[in-house]
């Protein structure tokens, strides 16, 4: 018999709740974003994981903000890691009791962009566009992770294995934000042209922001700024070797050159995405085109900009009309005249999180301690979510099932 499922539950804007929820099967029932042409979808490529743990991501906080569209009902949760339970008739090569990371992004394998390796646009697991995750708006409505239990479809494709399964528990804080964050950041990194000796500013102390740092350091960055509003988030890049830019004093540039010698950086990294707040003295108004243009002014010539911060194409909460259907007043004519190289869109986590994973697994990087993983259990998460919402500095793991060591 199955077990009992519960999961962290949107009930609308400034609301999440633990409740007790389907337990998943290798069929997709009708729910909250569930596209009607997938409903009754047969998954039996898919397997059931019991989860070890499930993180709090910025993109959540967004829905639970009330600044998307997501419906009201939807289970939370694209950052997983779990036990393989139960595997569907046609898997092959992941088994029960396999140990595996589970990329955010849902991707069928077969399609044109799957094969691609561009994973974040899959054709065909979303009927509504390119694209789909776990627990998120207009992805899907694929039920998310942050719960006891959840099915992975493509489960041959989308798991990625943990060979030995005590070493990876023991690093179980670290190989967490192999589902995400750690790729997300390291892709703005890779796509900005972070390498040996390079300049780098983040734009953003979150934690995508402090793994984007931990992931430039990594490429061989000479310098890493992170600019951030909160100390507490400025305290947390400074305690792993970043130095940092109080943006609430005024424009990141003119603090660049004091650090740098000069008002420009190599690479330039948007950690922030369409919620951002204004410099200086506008610090407090919400100016959601402000990193892209700050971004523009202050990388090189000849630079590129990584965007990995969301931007969306529906937000209820914008202040203006435009920004509402996500049109924003972005100087492109500066981005033009200094041939800057933009890159934007969910990062396909599995160009990265096999090297990623052999990096932790080789003591090469510490994700969890920059980006200050700290474990809560499931009931605690309406508890994180109000956290994070104030800007606490770290990345909040929930552990459904009591499996993380102590």
């Amino acid at each position: 018999m199955a077990d009992t499922n519960r999961g962290v539950v949107y009930m609308g804007p400034g609301t999440v709740e633990v409740q007790t929820t389907d337990y998943p099967s290798f069929v997709l029932r009708d729910g909250p974003g569930v596209h009607p042409d997938s409903v009754g979808r047969e998954c039996n490529h898919g397997v059931i994981l019991r989860i070890v743990s499930t993180n709090i991501c910025g993109s959540d906080q967004h829905m639970v903000r009330g600044r998307t569209t997501a419906p009201e009902g939807l289970i939370l949760g694209h950052e997983i890691t779990g036990e393989v339970i139960e595997r569907g008739r046609d898997v092959e090569y992941i088994d029960e009791g396999d140990l595996v990371s589970v990329p955010f992004n849902i991707a069928c394998g077969r399609c044109r962009n799957c094969k691609e390796r561009k994973t974040g646009i899959c054709l065909n697991t979303n009927p509504a566009r390119p694209g789909a995750a776990y627990g998120y708006v207009d992805m899907g409505g694929w039920p998310g992770g942050q719960a006891r239990y959840v099915m992975v479809p493509y489960a041959d494709f989308n798991c990625l294995k943990f060979r030995d399964k005590e070493q990876a528990l023991a690093k179980i804080l670290d190989l967490t934000m192999l589902s995400d964050i750690f790729p997300t950041g390291y892709h703005g990194c890779v796509t900005a042209g972070v390498t040996t000796g390079s300049t780098v500013y983040i734009a953003g102390g979150g934690p995508v922001g402090l793994a984007a740092a931990h992931g430039a350091q990594l490429l061989g960055a000479a310098v890493v700024i992170v600019g951030d509003l909160i100390p507490e988030r400025l305290a947390q890049a400074k305690s792993f070797g970043c130095e940092t830019i109080d943006v609430s004093r005024g424009d990141p540039g003119e603090q660049i050159e004091q650090l740098l010698g000069v008002p420009e950086v190599d690479c330039g990294v948007d950690a922030v995405g369409f919620e951002a707040r204004g410099h200086g003295e506008h610090a407090s108004e919400e100016l959601p085109a402000t990193v892209l243009n700050s971004l523009m002014g202050l990388t090189r010539a000849g630079g590129a900009l990584g965007i990995p911060g969301l931007y969306v194409t529906g937000d209820p909460g914008a202040h203006t009309d435009a920004a509402k259907e996500g049109s924003l007043s972005i100087r492109i004519g500066l981005g033009w005249a200094k041939s800057h190289v933009f890159t934007t869109g969910q990062c396909p986590v599995m160009r990265y999180n096999r090297e990623l994973m052999e990096a932790i697994l080789g003591d090469r990087c510490q994700i969890a301690r920059a980006v200050n993983a700290t474990v809560i259990t499931l009931d605690d998460a309406p508890q994180g979510y109000r956290d994070f919402d104030r800007g606490a500095a770290k990345k909040f793991v929930l552990d459904p099932n009591g499996l993380i060591p102590a």
